[in-house]
């Protein structure tokens, strides 16, 4: 029997959001003892949880989320295994070698940082990111989507400093190349070392979107 693994964030009051983004904010509307019903009441940004980045996220010129193929969303995954790096360790090529070796055609990659231990602290900004070097190997691979257990697979500022800017280069690579990229992922150290992954990163169907939270699922097969 194939096994099954949730890798997404639970969507909940004051989780964690990329900073500047808007708060999450979950809430009963409608209660079944007073309404005949329940219904929950959902206030979010489009980036909130486990969530998708279509190249619109970026730059205005670039595919909506709705203009994406299916093809982009799911499919045969690859892992990364880049756990235990320092805080803000940029991820290299070389350290994606192992990973480029096993891929095919229309692989998607899971970066395993392991800095979802991190989810809900201060220490989870410090993530690892990926070089823009990087960005391009896995462009120059083939690969068009790449999902990462962290908060952004560029640097993120830190708390309180008003003047960062880092432009976000690998996201411009990946996005650049009609590329999607899946943040907030939970969970990927189960997968490492499982050679069958297939990996479903659907999305709300928001059109004119820039990204939209997923419920991600891998099965091993």
């Amino acid at each position: 029997m194939p096994a099954w693994f949730d890798l997404s964030v639970p969507v909940v009051t004051g989780m964690p959001v990329y900073p500047g983004d808007p708060a999450v904010e979950v809430s009963p509307a409608l209660r079944a003892p007073r309404d005949g019903v329940n219904v929950l009441q959902l206030h979010m940004g489009s980036q909130s949880g486990t969530h998708v980045d279509a190249p619109y996220h970026v730059d205005d010129a670039w595919p909506r989320l709705d203009e994406l193929p299916l093809e982009r969303f799911a499919g045969h995954a690859v892992v990364a295994d880049v756990r235990g790096l320092p805080d803000r360790a940029p991820i290299t090529p070389g350290l994606l070698a192992p990973a480029l070796g096993q891929l095919r055609p229309g692989s998607l990659v899971l970066l395993a940082t392991g800095w979802s231990a991190y989810w809900g602290t201060d220490h989870y900004l410090a993530h690892p990111w990926l070089t823009p070097e990087a960005a391009e190997a896995l462009v120059a691979a083939g690969v068009r989507t790449v999902a990462v257990d962290a908060l952004s697979v560029d640097p993120t500022p830190e708390p309180g400093d008003a003047t960062a800017d880092f432009g976000l280069p690998a996201h411009r690579v990946l996005c650049g190349a009609g590329g999607v990229i899946a943040e907030n992922l939970t969970g990927l150290e189960q997968l490492v070392g499982i050679a069958d992954v297939e990996l479903f990163l659907f999305p709300l169907r928001l059109p004119g979107a820039d990204g939209a939270p997923v419920r991600a699922v891998a099965r091993a097969v």
